[in-house]
């Protein structure tokens, strides 16, 4: 199984790797880090395919994509 980790503190909450994920599980957050954005987060981990679309994507390298 793949296990993908943001860095919530640097994310901006662009919406560019929600819009990249095949399997539509990425959303942005309801809560805020602390430069005021809603980060980004993978809701369902155990359908994560592992593709790395999200952090290939990603204008701020803050997505790790681990298989």
């Amino acid at each position: 199984m793949s296990k993908v980790t943001f860095n919530e503190e640097k994310c901006k909450g662009c919406e560019l790797c929600v819009s990249v994920c095949p399997k539509k599980i990425i959303a942005l957050a309801d809560r805020i880090n602390s430069s005021g954005y809603r980060p980004a987060e993978v809701k369902q981990m155990d359908l994560c395919i592992g593709c790395a679309f999200c952090a290939t994507i990603c204008p701020d390298v803050v997505i790790k994509v681990e298989k």
